[in-house]
């Protein structure tokens, strides 16, 4: 893996945490070691991954790895996501503006919310009886 600078970039999302090195290649993408196809069977989790390279049209050029861990599949793949157009961003600061506006580089701040004492979940209260 021959990287022109040595720069990892960290996404996060919900539980998730994704570091990402890409390297100028062929578009091969591996996430912890395996295909993307293969990490993410559905098309909708592939699609938010490579959203950021396809938009700029660079899908056929860098290599992505990905180190992934925590969390689900979709907190996952935004994760990714995030990281990849972090990337995008260091690598050339032309691409912040549209990256931007696309809403890439924006971090999803919502998380699962604690459970309270006195309650069954966090807002679910128990069934309250008058009578």
């Amino acid at each position: 893996m021959d990287v022109e600078r040595t720069l990892i970039t960290v996404g996060r999302r919900k539980e998730a945490v994704a570091r990402v090195i890409i390297a100028p290649g062929s578009g091969k993408i591996a996430i912890n070691h395996r295909p993307l196809d293969e990490y993410f069977p559905t098309i909708s989790t592939q699609f938010v991954v490579l959203e950021p390279l396809r938009a700029l049209g660079l899908l056929e050029k860098y290599d992505v790895y990905a180190n992934v861990r925590g969390g689900g599949i979709s907190g996952q793949a935004d994760a990714v996501r995030l990281a990849i157009a972090r990337y995008l961003e260091q690598l050339n600061p032309d691409f912040r503006p549209y990256l931007k506006k696309n809403g890439f580089l924006t971090r999803d701040p919502r998380v699962k919310e604690r459970k309270k004492y006195g309650r069954k979940r966090a807002r679910k209260q128990f069934q309250y009886r008058k009578r």
